[in-house]
């Protein structure tokens, strides 16, 4: 994604080397540890993947079982379950069996939330 409001390049920068020791400060007390800076970094490469955003996308509207998935992406079932299986791994979905069907959902609605917020972004 482009920033279209894009000035000279050396707008961007302080003319005068002024660290605000103050509000340095305030914001490192809010920094995250290194191991939870990777955790989110770990986390978000999950929705990098335009085949799992299709299946998150198809899951926030309604729990579906593989070959409904399938069908609606137009891919193998092979496919889908290999992404299925990442996201499982990642505990972005969750799968109950009915006899010989799994049917999928989001673990959770902050899942559906990180995928609407973005789209919203993207969508500005």
């Amino acid at each position: 994604m482009k920033n279209n409001n894009l000035e000279n390049e050396s707008d961007d920068i302080c003319e005068v080397f002024d660290v605000h020791d103050d509000a340095v400060a305030r914001v490192k007390e809010q920094m995250l540890s290194e191991e939870e800076y990777s955790d989110l970094s770990e986390f978000f490469k999950i929705f990098g993947n335009p085949t799992r955003l299709k299946i998150i996308s198809l899951l926030s509207a309604e729990d579906l079982c593989v070959c409904d998935i399938s069908e609606a992406l137009g891919l193998n079932q092979t496919t889908v379950s290999n992404q299925l299986r990442i996201l499982r791994a990642n505990n972005i979905v969750k799968y109950q069996k009915e006899g010989k069907m799994a049917r999928y959902s989001l673990t959770d609605e902050h899942i559906e939330m990180i995928f609407k917020v973005g789209l919203e972004h993207i969508l500005e």
